[in-house]
């Protein structure tokens, strides 16, 4: 019974993260275009959001890539964050890349070998796929059609957080910096974080940034506890980190709560 009621709890977690805008959150001036993928074989919307240095300049900019970035998701709190925080001087000038879901939980997660974790949704262990789509497809239209520098990272939280943290370990020069919030680390009974000390191990020598936080929610604190001992005693010096332990915090706040000191930490 113990078990059936956690996993409850955590099924709703899952379910309210899924769209986290809040009603008051107004929507940004942005740019909206399609992707049709033949990584995840359907049509992808990308929503793509500028600060003024973009558009009263020639000058070229990094760019942050969101998953759970549809309107009606991430993007528009993130997107007006952004630009408060780059009137303020607080960070530098950034775009914004959302993704919009179509299927979540296929996209966000690795595959899992835990029945338990197939229940969250028909299709599951997308991640790979998804990855793909972002690295050739997506990144490469981006450069194509706005003006970016090389610089650029990814933002996430809960399975997007895991995918943020999958991504940082086994495919970590894709992005150069890594932001993630509550990562689902106990996603197929914490595989990645038993196998995170050997991608350590093979990690590239080129300068990585990861920021990563942990709320207080059981399944939670203790992994994201556990991933920064393995990171200190996997000391890298190329490596840049910053763990954020949350213990004020629930699951459904810890995004929102952190996620200034998070971009200002990383985006600098």
């Amino acid at each position: 019974m113990k078990f059936f009621l956690n996993f409850s709890v955590l099924f709703v977690s899952l379910l309210s993260c899924s769209n986290n805008q809040q009603p008051n959150d107004p929507i940004p001036a942005h740019e909206t275009f399609t992707i049709d993928s033949k990584y995840v074989n359907e049509k992808r919307v990308i929503t793509v959001w500028f600060p003024d240095e973009y558009k009263n300049s020639t000058d070229s900019l990094p760019v942050l890539y969101m998953p759970d970035g549809g309107i009606k998701e991430d993007f528009p709190h993130i997107a007006n964050t952004l630009s408060e925080l780059i009137k303020a001087k607080k960070i530098k000038p950034f775009i914004l890349v959302g993704i919009e879901n179509t299927q979540r939980r296929r996209d966000l997660t690795p595959p899992t070998s835990v029945a338990k974790d197939k229940e969250i949704a028909p299709v599951v262990g997308g991640s790979a796929a998804f990855r793909q789509f972002i690295q050739a497809e997506l990144i490469p239209e981006i450069q194509k059609k706005y003006r970016t520098t090389a610089k650029k990272g990814i933002i996430g939280e809960s399975l997007a957080g895991l995918f943020v943290t999958e991504t940082f370990l086994i495919a970590p020069d894709m992005f150069d910096f890594y932001i993630a919030f509550d990562p689902s680390l106990w996603w197929n009974n914490k595989q990645l974080l038993k196998d995170s000390p050997n991608y350590l191990e093979a990690f590239p020598t080129t300068s990585k940034t990861f920021w990563f936080a942990g709320s207080s929610a059981k399944d939670i604190f203790g992994n994201t506890n556990k991933l920064a001992e393995i990171l200190t005693s996997n000391s890298l010096p190329n490596l840049k980190w910053n763990y954020s332990p949350e213990k004020k915090e629930e699951h459904h706040t810890i995004f929102r709560a952190t996620k200034e000191k998070a971009l200002i930490w990383s985006l600098n």
